[in-house]
């Protein structure tokens, strides 16, 4: 197949799956000269892709055309897509279009429509590399043990769960304490003993600060902001999966009070893309007034506004959680 679709916000896992493609395609003594690495965010280059996967490889092997950020299938401007569909069926069997985009493709556009005619008739491949929501404790441990497979690892089920735990959805980070475990217990599968000696115990995660001010406890959260914060983590994504999470509260409890019991209805309304996470989220914020979720909107965009004006993040966060509200 001369074109690949691949897109997610995994981009860990994307990179894999890029340079696995390109050391099975391309003879390493001919890689400078059939290897093109392309950005699709200068439509210059974006053309120049595609005459280059027109162009059949030299010498040994295939020839890769990487478009990382291509516009094909998203937001792609009518010019292109005409550039783009006449070189569709010129692209010879010996090179690869590998098409690169963090956002999943636009099905109302033409390009991506005329993409998915040849995925359907095998004659391009599409794969998706999407995270876990960060709430999605399943999803999380398929993405351990799917990375596991990728490098090739044996994983006992315990050590899935405990890596899950410990890593969430840092697939990077996932993939590196991957291949720390693999030195260290040799040929073995990977234990949950493996996981702890190495990795530690569980990690924070920005879900269990807003529990915690959910719970009434602003010490605590201030403890687990810190250390997020320690670990690396940019203040303002902490404040956004904060926000999201107790607007999730806010809109289940509203819609509650009014009487909605369909949880579909409920999800749409929320913007949660998985209804059964309804359920959950009723019990978390069974006895509590709406009143109380605007009262952490108010925190949380107090703390945004310290940390735009370049307050220190701990101090914006302890001064937002301990001092407001």
């Amino acid at each position: 197949m001369p074109i690949h679709l691949l897109w997610g916000d995994d981009e860990a896992a994307r990179s894999r799956a890029v340079e696995a493609l390109i050391q099975q395609r391309i003879d390493p003594a001919w890689q400078s000269i059939n290897l093109s690495r392309l950005d699709g965010s200068d439509p210059a280059q974006a053309r120049q892709a595609l005459e280059e996967a027109r162009t059949p490889p030299f010498g040994g092997g295939d020839r890769v055309v990487l478009l990382q950020r291509s516009p094909f299938c998203n937001q792609c401007p009518a010019e292109l897509a005409e550039q783009l569909e006449a070189a569709l069926p010129l692209i010879p069997e010996s090179c690869h279009l590998l098409l690169v985009n963090s956002a999943k493709p636009d099905a109302r556009l033409r390009t991506t429509k005329a993409l998915q005619k040849l995925v359907k008739a095998g004659e391009a491949g599409e794969q998706s590399f999407q995270l876990p929501a960060i709430w999605d404790g399943a999803g999380q441990i398929e993405l351990v043990q799917r990375t596991a497979r990728e490098l090739g690892l044996a994983l006992e089920p315990a050590a899935a769960e405990a890596l899950s735990e410990a890593i969430g959805s840092d697939s990077a980070r996932l993939a590196s304490e991957l291949e720390k475990l693999a030195l260290y217990v040799g040929a073995k599968p990977i234990t949950a003993a493996a996981v702890e000696a190495l990795v530690g115990s569980q990690a924070t995660n920005a879900l269990q600060v807003g529990d915690a001010l959910l719970a009434g406890q602003p010490a605590e959260a201030v403890a687990l902001v810190d250390a997020l914060l320690a670990a690396n983590e940019p203040a303002l994504r902490i404040v956004a999966t904060l926000c999201g999470q107790i607007r999730g509260w806010l809109w289940v409890s509203l819609l509650d009070q009014q009487g909605e019991s369909d949880v579909n209805a409920i999800a749409k309304a929320a913007g949660i893309g998985n209804p059964k996470r309804i359920y959950v989220m009723r019990k978390q914020i069974r006895g509590r007034k709406p009143a109380r979720f605007l009262a952490l909107l108010r925190q949380l965009l107090e703390v945004e506004a310290a940390l735009k004006r370049g307050s220190d993040p701990g101090d914006a966060f302890r001064d937002g959680f301990l001092l407001s509200g």
